[in-house]
């Protein structure tokens, strides 16, 4: 099949993609160096897009693990599918907030590339508590932000999203060559879920979306 570029996808659905470019693979280094994978035996990448970030852990895990990447843009999915011949890999085509269906087991690791600030709130919502829920205890989950976005709401819910579901949250130093600029967050020790208030929060974020950015409600 003919490769799918994430620039001709942002061009095309810009909500769904996120990115303007493909990570880098500095950036991948960086997501995957401290997450342990190599004792991990199921691991679950969140919008893996191109590949490069389930390149590297591929690299890393062991002959016994298995990867699950889940996409949801189907042509980025088929992409994947067509083009890594790796026993360990499963690709998924669907939402991230249904991890846990995907994966069929606890998750010793998740790695996300997912556009968290172009996401709509409920679902950015939804997803991390299917993050936080989806983890063994002490689980590592990994992901990365923009540093252009980080000052703006939707980055600052991101931040403040973590620290609601984890006990210990770090962020990393930038990566500049990325383009744009990235930093890695790496969380630890999911927190017990607190669904309403979660529910109440992402109520609230849509409403200010709506009034800020322009974007619709959240339906009820």
């Amino acid at each position: 099949m003919a490769a799918v570029s994430i620039t001709t996808q942002f061009l095309r659905r810009p909500l769904m993609t996120g990115a303007v470019a493909a990570s880098s693979r500095r950036l991948a280094r960086a997501m995957t160096q401290h997450i342990g994978p190599a004792d991990a035996r199921l691991v679950v990448e969140l919008g893996p897009g191109t590949g490069v970030f389930t390149d590297a852990l591929l690299r890393l895990l062991p002959a016994d693990a298995r990867l699950v990447s889940i996409e949801l843009n189907a042509r980025l999915a088929a992409q994947l599918a067509a083009t890594r011949h790796d026993p360990r890999l499963t690709v998924v085509h669907g939402a991230a907030a249904d991890l846990a269906q995907a994966a069929g087991g606890p998750v010793d690791a998740i790695v996300s590339g997912l556009p968290w600030t172009v996401m709509p709130a409920g679902e950015r919502e939804r997803t991390l508590d299917a993050v936080a829920a989806g983890l063994v205890p002490g689980g590592p989950f990994t992901t990365f932000g923009y540093l252009h976005a980080a000052w703006t709401p939707p980055g600052r819910r991101l931040a403040a999203g973590l620290r609601d579901r984890f006990g210990l949250v770090e962020r990393g130093p930038v990566v500049w060559p990325n383009v744009p600029p990235a930093f890695v967050y790496r969380a630890r020790s999911p927190r017990p879920a607190a669904g309403d208030a979660r529910r109440a929060d992402a109520a609230e974020d849509a409403r200010l979306d709506a009034g800020k950015w322009g974007a619709p409600p959240a339906r009820p």
